[in-house]
This record gives structure tokens, C-alpha cells and sequence, in this order.
């Protein structure tokens, strides 16, 4: 596989090297950095979390009360340089740098800080994505991919966009043999159990082990959408595995597990 090929769509940010990351996460139980990612996301999910609440959720005692309250956020007032987001992971132990936020694909500075880290620390790197851009992925090690929706018309109600390129996207990172997970949220009366099912089996013509994680709906200030029941995940998950071997899932009536995390920006 050579790193020209893991170039999917870079051409509009080829020439912009900065670097858009604005908040900075250790798990030191995990030994991960995670770094969030501030863009002009390609998407208008309905539920998106990002439109309430710039910190990580596992910073917050009382998370699932603070995003149910909290006003519009505001742009970040500081983006980190790569000089400042590598300087914070000097004296930490890492083995995964996870990429997260808005939409961290769109942040032409994200590779490149991939790559710093993977020479510096060895990293596993991990982005998340919604897959509708996908920038130069050769020093991602692994894909956690968020398929919305596979019907056109649910997808375009949730997000205000057309979902033809991100399931295509979601084809070739596989093709290339880049490590793939999928992701999507369970909202009642919006993403249901039946287009769980629907996504699940796109996944399996795909392949079949492709790990699926359903995420129940967390309640966001502004949003009339409800947060499923532990049950209600559970069952879409039953659903899930009608079609693919390896389905998780989360709600919010989990609880957290490991040390508390540390902010570092």
C-alpha cells in the first residue's frame, strides 16, 4: 500500500498546513491524548453535541445535566499551534492519540500532527470521522467511521446532506485495508432501531466483522429528541447483530470506568 493511495479528496487542503485543535484530553488509564478538532463541520446533524458543549463529556461530573441545560456554544477563543498541541504530550505515556471534534478530517493540520505523533510516541492514532471528507489518512492507524443513516432520505433529514459519498468512502477505506469500526446514534423517532438494522446491513455487504458501536441519544439543550432507555439501545443492538458479528453499545445510564481523566487544554 503506498501513502498516495491513502489520499482520499485532499485537494482543496493541500496548500493550508494550520492546525485547528482547540481542546486537549489525557486518559490515563488508557495512556490516550485525545485532541479536539474546531472546524465548519460538512454536516447539520439535528443532535449534535458539539453545538452545546466544547469540553469532553468525561470531564464532567454532571455531564448528561450540563449538556440538557447548556446555551449555543461559541467558537474557541485559542487554537493550539503544533508546536504547542506536541509540547503538552512531552512528559506524558501515550500509546493512542485519538482525533475528535467537529469534524477532524476537515483540519488540514490533523496528518500532520498524526504523523508528529506516531514519530515521537509510536502512537496509535485513531480519528473519528463522518466520512463525507476524508484528507491524507497514512499515519491513522485506525478508522471509527459515524454512518448517520443509509437511507437517503433519513440521512438527509438528520443532516441536511446527501450520503452517497460517505458510504462510498466508508468502501474504499476498507478496501484499502485500514482498520474500520462504524458508529451511529440511536434517537427515537429519528434514527430507529429499523434503520440501525438497515445501516447494519450495509456494514455486512461490506463485511461482516466490521465492529458496530450503537450510542443511545444523549438529551441536548434546544433539542427535542429524547435519550433512549437502556433497553430501547439494547434492542437496536439485537437488531445489529442479526446481520454483523461484533456489536456494542452504550447509553447514558452506563457508568464510567477508569481514572479520571486530565484536562491539558
Amino acid at each position: 500500500m503506498n501513502q498516495q493511495s491513502t489520499r482520499i479528496d485532499n485537494e482543496s487542503h493541500a496548500s493550508d498546513k494550520s492546525l485547528r485543535v482547540y481542546h486537549v484530553v489525557y486518559e490515563p488509564t488508557f495512556k490516550s491524548i485525545i485532541f479536539h478538532h474546531w472546524t465548519e463541520c460538512n454536516l447539520k446533524c439535528l443532535g449534535c453535541y458539539c453545538k452545546v458543549e466544547k469540553l469532553d463529556f468525561s470531564l464532567l461530573p454532571d455531564w448528561q445535566a450540563r449538556v440538557a441545560t447548556n446555551p449555543p456554544e461559541k467558537p474557541p477563543e485559542k487554537l493550539l499551534s503544533l508546536d504547542e498541541a506536541l509540547a503538552m504530550t512531552d512528559a506524558l505515556d501515550i500509546e493512542r492519540a485519538i482525533f475528535i471534534g467537529v469534524e477532524p478530517s476537515l483540519d488540514p493540520g490533523m496528518p500532520v500532527l498524526a504523523r508528529e505523533m506516531k514519530q515521537r510516541h509510536k502512537t496509535y492514532n485513531i480519528l473519528f470521522t463522518n466520512g463525507v471528507f476524508l484528507t491524507d489518512i497514512s499515519s491513522i492507524d485506525e478508522i471509527i467511521f459515524s454512518i448517520k443513516a443509509v437511507s437517503p432520505e433519513r440521512y438527509h433529514e438528520y443532516t441536511a446532506g446527501d450520503n452517497r459519498k460517505s458510504l462510498a468512502n466508508f468502501r474504499k477505506i476498507y478496501q484499502m485495508g485500514k482498520k474500520l469500526q462504524a458508529e451511529i446514534t440511536l434517537i427515537p423517532g429519528v434514527i430507529d432501531a429499523d434503520e440501525i438494522e438497515k445501516v447494519a446491513e450495509f456494514i455486512a455487504s461490506v463485511d461482516p466483522d466490521i465492529p458496530l458501536r450503537i450510542t443511545g441519544f444523549i438529551q441536548l439543550s434546544g433539542m427535542k429528541f429524547r435519550a433512549p432507555s437502556g433497553a430501547e439501545v439494547e434492542a437496536a443492538a439485537a437488531l445489529a447483530k442479526k446481520h454483523l458479528k461484533k456489536v456494542n453499545y452504550l447509553s447514558g445510564e452506563m457508568p464510567r470506568v477508569g481514572e479520571p481523566p486530565i484536562r491539558l487544554f
